[in-house]
């Protein structure tokens, strides 16, 4: 009877509450058409596009009649730092064992600086630091008291495994924060060291090569008050690394062997980086966007729930891509990532202007998720809203775009009890939770529903379903799968021809669970530590 208590009460609450309105399909796939077209040249961070993108946003909500956060404005700037590897100018090499390696840029290695200065040079020992993680509760440190300062660590993604004795550790078959690439580039800056190389394979990242090197051949950016990353921060591949490793006097697999267990230490490489890196470097001011529907209950209409979806993606590269099928095409139109999200929520705003509930709803567009979440950290730790008076996030990103489903994602939804209410709203919407999959990739951090959490707010990404309606579920599964060799690349592109029922549904559901959430006597709240 206990478990069943926070259902029948989020049911009670729903059946008090006049049913949302519904979210149209013509404007969301208007919207869509158009964040999506190469006139806003792949809404890239910097670019031209992300300008042209930020005016149709608050254009649009200024339209609707919601008000703006910022006082007048719908804009809250965020100031970032631009760096630009200037590759023709930048030569790095490995010395040792007797040989020279220079890898090629792009194909090999990809790497950029993570301070504000120009010029760095480099001649630095390099050493294999394992999985690059120091944490207590898990009682593993992978330095071992190291000196890392002045040196170059060789870093392996993810974590490392569960055993049958310790089958929670690093949360078990999910990732936890300490495997997530962005974390090493964090502990190597913190613990001084000059640089930190990743190797790259798609199990342990679960996205290809293509992907990494699209995301730093290009621009990259940073808060402009965050902490300096290293000098040197970058990739490299699988063979390379093997590669690198065999000329530093050791073998890759005895020594990812090694970094499974406690007792790994740091393995020195007979191997030293030397050469130039070259890079341009700029600040700037992007912009999140946001609009208020205001509540209508005085006694909580100072209280606030969050819709949010990132509103960048990848721009337009310098030159040419060479992506298959597509020569000449250098945009990445982010129709899917994520588009689809800003067109959502413009959507669901249409909806909620004529029909306010009883706390105040925000729609908020932010900018740099591609970045690391840069606009949402940014308003974390900035926020337009009092975050005491937030009382969740919900945030779409990358939406169903094949066909409507049985279903509805709520990933990660346990931790508050968000998740009992959404399983109250699927239930009423005659949809069942899609169950739960192994987080081996890290989605949980890579999204920017936790920039709220870790500032204190409860909130979760609203997924797809994935049981698909149709006279042929397993051909809809197919084309929903295809989509991996789309994302992050200029291929994802909008097509005329979607089924965009499953984008509505979903929409609809995250409305009709905000909705809930602003109309409901009590806020939600965290069952489990963030």
């Amino acid at each position: 009877m206990r478990v069943l208590l926070p259902l029948l009460a989020a049911s009670a609450v729903l059946s008090q509450a006049a049913p949302p309105p519904p979210v149209q399909e013509a404007p969301l796939r208007a919207h869509l058409a158009f964040l999506a077209d190469d006139l806003l040249e792949g809404r890239g961070t910097g670019q031209r596009g992300a300008e042209l993108t930020v005016r149709y946003l608050e254009t649009q909500l200024q339209t609707l009649g919601l008000k703006p956060a910022q006082g007048t404005s719908y804009r809250q700037p965020v100031s970032l730092l631009g760096f630009q590897t200037l590759v023709a100018r930048s030569t790095l090499s490995f010395m040792g064992g007797g040989a020279c390696a220079t890898p090629a840029f792009g194909s090999e290695i990809v790497y950029g600086t993570g301070v504000a200065q120009a010029e760095q040079t480099f001649d630095a020992p390099v050493v294999f630091a394992g999985f690059g993680i120091t944490s207590p509760e898990n009682r593993w440190d992978d330095f071992k008291d190291l000196d890392l300062k002045g040196k170059v660590l060789l870093v392996l993604v993810n974590e490392p495994a569960p055993t049958a004795g310790e089958p929670g550790l690093f949360d078990g078959p999910d990732l936890s924060y300490a495997g997530r690439w962005t974390y090493k580039l964090e502990e190597a800056a913190r613990r001084g060291a000059r640089g930190i190389l990743l190797v790259h394979t798609t199990p342990s990242t679960s996205y290809g090569w293509p992907v990494v090197r699209n995301g730093w051949e290009l621009e990259r950016f940073e808060l402009a008050k965050a902490p300096a990353g290293t000098a040197l921060q970058g990739w490299v591949t699988e063979d390379l690394a093997r590669s690198l490793v065999k000329q530093g006097g050791q073998d890759l697999d005895t020594l990812r062997a090694a970094a499974q267990r406690r007792d790994f230490r740091p393995v020195p490489l007979d191997l030293h980086l030397k050469g130039t890196l070259h890079s341009a470097v700029r600040t700037l001011d992007q912009f999140n966007v946001a609009g208020v529907v205001p509540g209508t209950d005085p006694a909580l209409k100072d209280e606030l729930v969050v819709y949010s979806a990132h509103w960048d993606h990848l721009g337009k590269a310098g030159a040419a891509d060479t992506h298959p099928g597509q020569p000449g095409d250098s945009t990445y139109n982010g129709a899917v990532d994520n588009a689809s999200g800003c067109a959502a929520l413009l959507a669901m705003a249409q909806s909620a202007i004529h029909a306010p509930a009883r706390r105040s709803q925000m729609f908020l567009f932010v900018c740099g998720e591609e970045q690391g979440l840069l606009g949402s950290k940014a308003y974390a730790a900035r926020p337009l809203w009092p975050l005491a008076k937030t009382a969740a996030n919900l945030n779409l990103d990358s939406l169903n775009f094949v066909a409507p489903t049985r279903d509805i994602g709520l990933p990660f939804a346990n931790r508050s009890t968000l998740g009992d209410l959404g399983l109250a709203v699927a239930k009423a919407s005659g949809l069942t939770i899609a169950p739960p999959r192994v987080d081996a990739g890290g989605g949980y951090f890579r999204s920017d529903h936790y920039s709220f959490v870790q500032a204190g707010v409860p909130a979760l990404s609203v997924g797809g379903g994935r049981d698909y309606l149709g006279a042929d579920p397993a051909a809809l599964k197919a084309r929903a799968s295809a989509y991996g060799r789309r994302y992050h690349q200029v291929a994802d592109e909008y097509d005329p021809a979607w089924d965009l029922r499953g984008m509505v549904q979903q929409a609809q559901f995250t409305f009709d669970l905000g909705q809930a959430v602003a109309n409901a006597p009590t806020r939600p709240a965290f069952k489990r530590a963030r």
